[in-house]
């Protein structure tokens, strides 16, 4: 008896996806898309934003007038008891007084050394480096759904593999099954192929799994609301052309670069605003008071005071036991430390983008040998399938070319993805990550 062996339980497409007539297609837009609405720490970023945006106003730097207005009345009984030099004594019982008070005022500081100044500054830098952050958060969340995107897709090619496996250890066993009808084989063989069935399928099982809890961490990166069953249909395919020199050259595009540039101009303003303390202090005060006392005694029974003021106030700092030079000195520390930082950065990037791009460039050219490899073992595992059919070949020569085909096609895979993996964090070093 002839079986044919179908070419098609051979044939490995490395970049297809498993797709569900049922299932909702979901695609790397969607799931970034929906990130950028839904995930939390964007979110939190977003609010950071929003609060140093309030924050940066000339109100809180301390350069709007302050006005107020006041108002009060006081009423009190006393009662009064007087002995003359001369003897005479008198006294005054539950004498009452009414006292009435009301007022507006209002303040501007016209100098203070230019603090208004620094601080409206450090406040519009604080702002963008809020602004920076939220840009890396957006870009580190970006990066982790492409990283698990792709990883569904390497473990639905995974799953392919096993499936192609399954296929020839079946072929295999209809073999094996129809040689022990006639007496050509032992029991041996007829275990060793209900065995690797039997694997193959518990691996089956075992990646469909895998594959369902990769795509949960991707519902719980983007923060789904609703957690539908989806089908990825998509393929790895790298971009090659990143270049080291253009990746170190455009480091500074980095939002932690970016935001440790932002400190150190944050500290600066806070040295300004230490030093202006030292200045004279320039005040203009104004407002409109109103005061009115009912009394019962003497022969006053009113007094009665109105009306605006207006004045200058200086204020000229001396000594204060040394505070404000300690401040100074301790803002400059801080300037030297977030420059120290800002170089410590600069180096710790371009040592990972160095690392990076040497994996990345590696894995390429393994790639193209390993597809090679990968075509080689397919046509040995159907040459020994053929030679098999006809006795020329045992059950364990095609184990082993079965094994072969299925190292070269995992390593491939294997070697695609990590290939993605260092050009999607290449391109979030130098802040070009897309979709």
């Amino acid at each position: 008896m002839k079986l044919k062996i179908k070419s098609t339980i051979l044939v490995f497409l490395v970049f297809a996806g498993l797709a569900g007539n049922a299932q909702q297609q979901f695609t790397l837009r969607n799931a970034i898309d929906t990130a950028l609405s839904n995930n939390f720490d964007i979110r939190i970023a977003r609010n950071n934003v929003e609060i140093s945006s309030i924050n940066n106003s000339y109100g809180i730097a301390g350069g709007l007038p302050n006005i107020s207005a006041s108002a009060g009345d006081n009423i009190s009984l006393n009662n009064t008891s007087q002995k003359l030099s001369n003897g005479t004594e008198s006294g005054i019982t539950n004498q009452g007084e009414n006292t009435l008070g009301a007022g507006i005022s209002a303040g501007i500081t016209l100098f203070n050394g230019f603090r208004i100044t620094a601080t409206k500054e450090r406040l519009n830098r604080i702002q963008n480096q809020d602004e920076i952050q939220l840009n890396q958060q957006i870009q580190s969340t970006i990066s982790g759904i492409m990283i698990t995107y792709f990883d569904i897709i390497r473990q639905q090619n995974y799953l392919k593999i096993i499936q192609n496996s399954l296929d020839v250890s079946k072929q295999k066993l209809e073999i094996v099954n129809a040689k022990n009808s006639v007496g050509m084989v032992d029991k041996v063989e007829i275990l060793q192929a209900q065995t690797d069935v039997n694997s193959a399928e518990q691996l089956l099982e075992i990646q469909k799994l895998v594959i369902e809890q990769t795509k949960s961490d991707l519902l719980l990166l983007i923060n789904a609301k609703k957690r539908s069953e989806f089908s990825v249909t998509d393929s790895i395919v790298v971009d090659a052309t990143l270049q080291l020199d253009s990746i170190l050259s455009y480091l500074n595009r980095n939002p932690q670069y970016l935001s440790a540039e932002q400190q150190i101009l944050i500290e600066e303003q806070l040295v300004k605003e230490v030093a202006a303390q030292r200045y004279p202090s320039v005040k203009l005060n104004a407002g409109y008071d109103y005061y009115q006392s009912d009394l019962n005694k003497g022969t006053i029974s009113r007094n009665q005071n109105y009306g605006p003021t207006a004045g200058l106030s200086l204020q000229i700092p001396i000594f204060n036991g040394n505070i404000y030079k300690t401040q100074s000195d301790i803002a400059k520390i801080r300037v030297d430390n977030s420059k120290l930082e800002k170089e410590n950065m600069l180096s710790s990037l371009t040592t990972l983008a160095i690392k990076t791009y040497r994996s990345y460039s590696t894995t390429l050219q393994q790639i193209e040998s390993q597809r090679e490899n990968f075509e080689m073992t397919k046509q040995l595992v159907e040459i020994v399938m053929q030679q098999y059919h006809v006795s020329q070949a045992t059950i364990l020569e095609v184990k082993a070319a079965q094994t072969s085909f299925e190292n070269a096609a995992f390593l491939l895979v294997n070697l695609q993805y990590s290939a993605k993996v260092s050009e999607i964090q290449l391109k979030q070093l130098i802040y070009r990550l897309s979709y």
